[in-house]
């Protein structure tokens, strides 16, 4: 039972105004309007949105509009003010009025009177019925008003009116009340490019499909920098036009729902497509041209389905082959210039087994919804199922066309994951024999193989965890044959350059090295071990400065020392001589350097191998000669030598040695070389005994 208040006006030139009779209705819907003041209102079950008469023009004087809401026991209501301009010169007479409750016994919540009022709150009511009433008299000026509400479980309710310049978040959401199609104000854009922010975000969700206008709902908006252009389209009788640049943009998060289901791409076969009647007819040469179902695809070339009727009973068929979520259908007219037919409205009815149909309605509707068709031959058209079907057979039936019904369409969707147990049904007999203009419905689409729609990409779910595991495994592998690789040459080289030139326990193992022993007195192969030099050594030598590699040649011939009397020394013998102040020594070099006498020097290396040279003899003065003096292998004589220069290099021999040079090498044999002066001396290899 509801209950619905008439306000009437008194008689003419009068400002006062008094209830002229109480309607009492009985209805299904608690929600009601009557007057003569009241403006375009939807009232949802949940939500709604109502203005005054002429909104937002100047409202007409002396009328009356109330509006009865009712929402199930236990909620509440409140209400949003997008606009409020009532002129005030009479507020007796003019003004908006809210209450708790309908009937006699209801209470006034708030009354509002005045031009250009902001009310920034939310008005709640305090039971789950509630009285909006509206009344003018003589005025002058004023818009009137326009408001939204909701139950109360909707905090973020937001008005058609505002827009998306209003929000500066990058991300929110808000809920739309039921009835903003009818709320003026202009959108420009499209999904999913975006809408300009100066469109109307109720107005906007309700093209974009997210929210019906008779229902209302929760939408989440992201914000985003603003493109040079937008386009218009006609979507959910919703136009939307061309507009330029903007600071911003935004657009809606949706379910993802919205992929088209294969008429387009090829994916429905032509055995998929059905028709009550097609227009068939030969041109003036006798070709003839054939408008069939298979012809009704989406920008498809070629000719479009019509039908050979021209009435309510004609309707195009498609066999999906099994159950999907439809959530839109986008159509168009012929697209043909000389044929510019097209359908201006139309039912959707829809089945899951071909036989029982039902019509498509909207939530709470009691009658069958009739979607707004094309507006010419050439332009899509798309309009939104709210709440989406789920069928397998959908159906379009033309109510209304241009010269002829003429179609060609698209259906957006996706696959339907709920399991639902399997339906038998016996088999049908065959289909009776119909008229030309009535193809059979249902015989060629029982039986047809499924088809694999390509706007859902089959599962790879395998193929990707595998790659998922294999890549890194092999990236790991390759990596470590790298850097085994780069550490192996860097520790090669590594132990290369720690390999001294001056190692000669290396040289020791080495045939060259045996070979040159032979040369060698036998006091210098018997104590070869005390002229080696260890590396650590090596090193600490090597810091003193970059000393040249001297490198090791085959043996070869000294020269002896000129002195009257020639003799020869071990083969490829050096020496050093003693440190000493004389300024002959100053080159920076390493063989001036003091050294430890615990550390045995590197200084001596052998001659080059190139073969058998002789060295330039060395004059010697004989009459400096001392008789008696000891061979030159005994240190006072190499420290003589250091210490006076050239003038001291005459020293004495036996008598019974004249045929010997004096050399810096000991003698092989009869004499034992003193220790101390093996640290300057190299162990010389070769092939030949010293000459005796």
């Amino acid at each position: 039972m509801g209950r619905a208040v008439m306000v009437g006006r008194g008689p003419t030139g009068t400002r006062l105004f008094f209830l002229s009779t109480v309607i009492i209705l009985t209805a299904r819907s608690s929600r009601a309007q009557q007057g003569d003041g009241c403006g375009l209102s939807v009232l949802g079950p949940c939500s709604g949105s109502l203005s005054s008469l002429g909104y937002p023009g100047t409202y007409p004087n002396h009328t009356v509009c109330e509006w009865e809401i009712s929402v199930p026991q236990g909620r509440r209501l409140h209400f949003r003010f997008a606009d409020l301009d009532i002129e005030e010169n009479n507020c007796q007479v003019n003004y908006l009025r809210i209450y708790d409750g309908i009937g006699p016994h209801r209470t006034q919540i708030v009354k509002f009177c005045g031009l250009g009022l902001n009310v920034p709150d939310l008005i709640l009511s305090s039971g789950n019925q509630v009285t909006v009433q509206f009344m003018s008299g003589t005025h002058q000026s004023g818009r009137g008003f326009s408001l939204a509400y909701s139950t109360t479980e909707h905090a973020d309710l937001i008005t058609c009116l505002d827009k998306g310049i209003h929000f500066t978040e990058a991300e929110f959401t808000r809920y739309c009340p039921a009835g903003c199609l009818t709320s003026v104000g202009e959108i420009s854009g499209t999904i999913p490019h975006g809408y300009r922010d100066s469109s109307p975000v109720c107005l906007a969700a309700i093209h974009a499909g997210v929210v019906s206008n008779s229902v209302g709902g929760q939408i989440s908006v992201v914000n985003s920098k603003g493109i040079p252009h937008y386009d218009g389209s006609l979507a959910n009788n919703v136009s939307s036009t061309v507009g330029p640049l903007s600071n911003s943009l935004f657009t809606f998060k949706t379910s993802g729902c919205y992929g088209t289901l294969g008429l387009e791409s090829g994916v429905v076969r032509d055995s998929q497509l059905f028709a009550s009647s097609v227009w068939e007819w030969s041109d003036v040469i006798g070709k003839p041209s054939e408008w069939g179902p298979t012809g009704a695809r989406l920008n498809g070339a070629g000719l479009p389905w019509a039908s050979a009727h021209s009435n309510q009973q004609q309707w195009l068929q498609v066999d999906l082959k099994k159950e999907k979520r439809i959530t839109g259908i986008t159509t168009t007219g012929s697209s043909l210039l000389e044929y510019q037919f097209y359908v201006s409205a139309y039912r959707v009815l829809y089945s899951n087994d071909g036989q029982h149909w039902n019509i498509y309605r909207e939530a709470d509707a009691t009658q069958d919804k009739i979607f707004k068709g094309n507006t010419n031959y050439l332009q899509e058209v798309r309009n939104n199922f709210i709440p989406p079907i789920e069928a397998r057979y959908v159906r379009i039936s033309p109510t209304q066309w241009h010269q002829r019904i003429a179609l060609k369409f698209e259906l957006l969707g996706c696959q339907f994951h709920q399991a639902r147990p399997r339906i038998y049904h016996p088999a049908r007999p065959p289909p009776p024999s119909v008229a030309t203009d009535t193809p059979p419905m249902y015989g060629q689409t029982t039986h047809t193989p499924d088809i694999r729609n390509t706007t859902m990409p089959p599962c790879t779910i395998n193929d990707v965890a595998f790659a998922t595991v294999l890549v890194p495994v092999l990236v790991m592998i390759l990596t470590t044959l790298i850097l085994t690789t780069v550490c192996a040459w860097h520790w090669k080289n590594r132990k290369n350059s720690l390999e001294g030139a001056y190692d000669l326990s290396h040289w020791d193992r080495t045939d060259w090295w045996k070979s040159m022993k032979q040369f060698l007195p036998s006091k210098m192969a018997e104590g070869e071990e005390s002229v080696r030099y260890s590396s650590s050594e090596v090193g600490r030598l090597r810091v003193r400065g970059n000393t040249p590699r001297l490198r090791a040649e085959p043996a070869e011939y000294a020269q002896p020392l000129v002195s009257g009397v020639m003799t020869s020394l071990g083969q490829r013998s050096t020496f050093k001589p003693e440190e000493g102040s004389d300024p002959g020594y100053t080159d920076p070099n390493l063989y001036d350097a003091p050294m430890a006498t615990d550390i045995y020097h590197a200084y001596a290396q052998p001659l080059p191998a190139s073969g058998a040279e002789y060295a330039t003899p060395i004059m010697i003065d004989i009459a400096s000669h001392l008789s008696g003096s000891s061979t030159l292998n005994q240190p006072t004589t190499v420290s003589s030598f250091m210490g006076r220069g050239p003038a001291s290099l005459l020293t004495r021999t036996d008598s019974g040695q004249s045929g010997r040079s004096m050399y810096d090498t000991p003698k092989s044999t009869g004499q034992a070389t003193p220790t101390k002066d093996l640290a300057y001396q190299v162990p010389q290899s070769s092939s030949q005994k010293p000459v005796e």
